[in-house]
């Protein structure tokens, strides 16, 4: 075995968001968001699962925070609640909410944790979800308002910002397959809302700028590296897919313009709402990217509306598979942080999301998931790759800290590095084997293969 390392002043970290393990739902002042809403509708959520207490992080974020530190992680990425600060998504601001972010902060900063804020991480608040969510231009100029007002209260602790995560997700699941709130199935108005959240990224990108100049603000988004069925990257299957998924987030980033491949169908979305001095705001530049990542995908041609592609499964009978469903695939990874580099001129990154879940059990008090272990070696092991290859990769959140509600999926699935056991009243924390080996990973900043 050799020693594996990163370079010096990598960031390690973890990550969580605000609805999957916050709870609290009702308490506080904070209003409902469009997931507090969604998941009370029949049928949508597993076992009719939701987040109204999910891991009580709202009352023990003291207790986790000191357990992070105990496994030496150095940075907590961790989203805001909107509807927590901000009841009706404008205007009245809930003290009590911002209350709360401003002692987990200050209680991560205590314990020598760097706090990486993402603003939004899908929690609408319910009320501008009443006025069409992001199919509505308005949402983008109140999220700006949002963000002026987070960051007027933390920006002097706070030093990195994540505006959007995940807008690919957003837009697919909530407004195309209804499988995430709100739920809609309006493919002929994708665009739209793909438009709206990359406004909201360049007006709240604006307002940290104005605000606090010497924070680094970025965009998380969901990519995967494409492949084609038949081994050729070069079909229109692949070259559509690779312009949905990645390049409608990325070119109008760092090109300011929207890909070629997909530009007339943004403007037949977005007539009357796609104006002058958009792409300038969403192209102002932005200090690195988050890229969250977890398996390929491979597409052959298929004749579905918008998409005109397939997703499938590899033929290979030695291909693993999470929980999810996703194929275990860490060359992938590599292939992805390769082609960002030189597309994008090597932008700052940010793994701020890669993880697994797993089947996992407590058993005699202890969690084994080698799996999990595995997993995130040979993820690493790309990564390191990459690096060494000139990619300017700067830190990796491992997803998740806590075994959380795993939206659509409910409690089933388990992403955390420290078990949470839900029969329990007191949803009992327990670190993982896996736990354990990622604190020495970020006490040697690195680790053996």
């Amino acid at each position: 075995m050799i020693q594996l390392t990163f370079p010096k002043g990598f960031v390690w970290g973890t990550a969580t968001s605000s609805y999957q393990i916050e709870g609290a739902f009702n308490e506080d002042g904070k209003g409902l968001s469009n997931w507090d809403v969604f998941t009370k509708k029949k049928g949508k959520i597993k076992n009719g699962e939701h987040g109204d207490i999910a891991c009580d992080h709202y009352h023990k974020y003291k207790e986790d925070i000191t357990l992070m530190r105990r496994l030496n992680i150095a940075s907590y990425r961790f989203s805001i609640s909107w509807p927590r600060v901000m009841p009706s998504g404008v205007g009245y601001v809930n003290e009590k909410g911002l209350d709360f972010y401003e002692r987990l902060v200050d209680e991560l900063l205590k314990q020598n944790i760097q706090p990486f804020v993402t603003l939004y991480h899908w929690d609408l608040p319910q009320s501008l979800e009443e006025k069409g969510g992001w199919l509505n231009r308005e949402t983008a100029y109140h999220f700006a308002d949002y963000t002026e007002v987070i960051v007027k209260r933390l920006g002097d602790r706070v030093k990195h910002w994540i505006t959007l995560n995940e807008p690919w997700i957003v837009m697919f699941a909530g407004y195309i397959y209804g499988a995430h709130a709100p739920g809609k199935r309006k493919p002929f108005s994708a665009f739209k809302v793909a438009h709206n959240l990359l406004l909201a990224h360049g007006l709240s990108l604006s307002r940290i700028r104005n605000l606090s100049p010497k924070s680094k603000v970025g965009l998380t988004n969901a990519l995967s590296p494409v492949y084609s069925y038949r081994l050729d990257k070069e079909t229109k299957a692949v070259k559509r897919a690779n312009a949905l998924m990645n390049q409608l987030w990325l070119d109008p980033i760092y090109k300011g313009v929207y890909p070629e491949i997909l530009r007339s169908e943004v403007e037949s979305h977005n007539k009357g709402n796609l104006k002058d001095g958009d792409m300038e705001l969403i192209s102002k530049p932005s200090d690195f990217l988050g890229v969250n990542h977890y398996s390929r995908m491979i597409v052959k041609p298929f004749p579905i509306p918008l998409f005109r592609f397939l997703p499938i499964l590899p033929k290979s009978p030695k291909a693993e598979f999470t929980t999810m469903g996703w194929e275990i695939y860490p060359e992938g990874f590599y292939d992805l942080l390769a082609w960002i580099q030189k597309e994008y001129k090597n932008p700052n990154v940010y793994i701020t999301e890669n993880g697994i879940s797993l089947d996992d059990q407590l058993a005699n008090g202890k969690v084994m998931d080698p799996t999990r272990i595995r997993y995130m070696k040979d993820y690493l092991l790309s990564v390191l790759r990459a690096i060494e290859g000139g990619a300017n990769v700067k830190g990796y959140f491992v997803w998740s800290f806590l075994d959380n509600f795993e939206w659509q999926e409910g409690y089933a699935k388990k992403f955390g590095i420290v078990y949470v056991d839900r029969k329990d009243p007191n949803l009992q924390r327990t670190p993982k084997e896996s736990a354990r080996w990622y604190a020495k990973v970020c006490k040697d900043n690195g680790f053996q293969f």
